[in-house]
């Protein structure tokens, strides 16, 4: 990687002064039991069972899973096969709320002393990673020490995507959260060097943050060209430290660890008080929202319908989880909040532009950040020609949408890409 590549976008971030308030409790919420990659929860509840707040409601012995607990106190009024948004299925458990909010009886600060029994408390909160990834935490704080040390945490606050300000919000709102969840990380898994990256778009955040740390030796805020996907893994990492990820790596095997600016601060948040992951911080925007855009704490399993309804979006074409870059399209709006959501964008416009032939103007390739070739992948895909996917490393496209973005005629590059990446794969 000799240059990063990009895009340059529409920052729309009209919510960043909103200050993140309570959403309205809903009456009844659908929590299904995978909100993470890798293997879904089991049920442990049963209809009829009455819950409470933090209450462990699914969990699984697969190495690659985090448990999940109920957002509401109430009764599990149904357990029912539900079809997520991106094509799985699962189990889901629907609660009716009694209004009271209860919290379980169990819910206690974990014990933390040294790096086993931080991974152990990580994994009992549930946390994943809350950049969208979904990435189980404990797992990606649980490296071999041996093979692969960390020498630099690099804590991702970019927010590249356009309307999202969710983790914007969490550094105005939350900065000694932020430091101390890094601390307890650098502290239990003996990592020397911490750095938190913000885009130079957000300078306030980047100045409360660096008077945050002033007096810290181990933590950097550093300020990044605002270019989208400035955010993602690979380019972050590059960003920050110089080193590159290759194909086949994740950044440990380049001696670094990136976590969500508000996945480290819910590590923190955890420790102090042992609730679990049971509510996300979302973004509500887009051109339909009539009302009440902004930012707030919803309980997980809140149907996205019910959003809304809230901000006067009922009649949205088009609705997303997360950014227009990278987020997924909804297909039914009864889907619910999850763990990794951080943002529900309703549009008026929901008709995509007309496909024309390619003129080879080379700009999917000049944007790419990763400098693949999308074209020649989708000759490669259509050509059903495996071997020369691979020579064109395909499976290191991150979906960043950067080519589908730039194409004057409008090709669906990045979906090409990753339906070249599920050939190969084999799915």
């Amino acid at each position: 990687m000799s240059k990063l590549n990009g895009i340059k976008l529409r920052h729309d971030k009209g919510t960043k002064d909103c200050e993140t308030t309570e959403f309205p409790l809903p009456k009844s919420v659908v929590v299904p039991m995978s909100q993470h990659m890798g293997a879904p929860c089991g049920c442990i509840v049963q209809k009829g069972d009455t819950v409470t707040v933090g209450q462990k409601i699914g969990d699984t012995n697969a190495f690659m899973s985090a448990p999940i607990h109920s957002p509401v106190s109430g009764t599990v009024t149904d357990i029912t096969d539900f079809l997520l948004s991106n094509g799985a299925s699962c189990k889901a458990v629907h609660i009716t709320s009694d209004g009271h909010q209860t919290v379980c009886p169990d819910i206690t600060p974990p014990e933390i002393t040294d790096r086993q029994s931080l991974i152990a408390a990580v994994r009992e909160s549930g946390l994943t990673g809350l950049g969208g990834a979904g990435f189980p935490t404990h797992i990606k704080l649980n490296y071999d020490t041996v093979k692969t040390p960390v020498d630099t945490l690099v804590i991702n606050g970019a927010e590249c995507e356009p309307y999202i300000t969710s983790d914007y919000r969490e550094m105005m709102e939350s900065p000694t959260d932020i430091i101390e969840g890094i601390l307890l990380v650098q502290k239990h898994l003996g990592i020397p060097l911490c750095k938190i990256c913000i885009e130079d778009n957000k300078p306030e955040a980047i100045k409360l943050l660096q008077s945050k740390t002033e007096d810290m030796n181990s933590i950097d805020v550093v300020p990044l060209k605002s270019s989208y996907p400035q955010g993602a893994e690979k380019v972050i990492v590059y960003s920050a430290t110089g080193r590159i990820v290759a194909e086949g790596e994740l950044p440990v095997h380049q001696g670094t660890m990136v976590m969500n600016i508000s996945t480290v601060a819910s590590i923190y948040r955890y420790s102090r008080t042992g609730m679990p992951l049971v509510r996300r911080r979302i973004t509500l925007a887009g051109d339909a929202v009539t009302k009440n855009a902004g930012n707030y704490f919803v309980p997980i399993g809140t149907r996205v319908s019910e959003l809304l309804e809230f901000c006067g979006a009922s009649e949205a074409k088009k609705v997303l989880y997360g950014g227009p870059m990278m987020g997924i399209c909804l297909y039914d709006t009864d889907q619910p909040i999850i763990k990794n959501n951080n943002a529900v964008l309703a549009f008026k416009e929901g008709k995509m532009p007309e496909t024309t032939a390619c003129i080879r103007c080379g700009k999917c390739v000049r944007t790419c950040p990763l400098n693949l070739m999308p074209l020649a992948i989708e000759s490669a895909y259509k050509a059903k020609d495996i071997e020369e996917l691979k020579r064109l490393k395909v499976m290191l496209c991150m979906n960043c949408g950067c080519c589908s973005y730039a194409c004057p005629a409008h090709r669906p590059l990045a979906e090409i890409n990753q339906l070249a990446k599920a050939l190969i794969s084999g799915k």
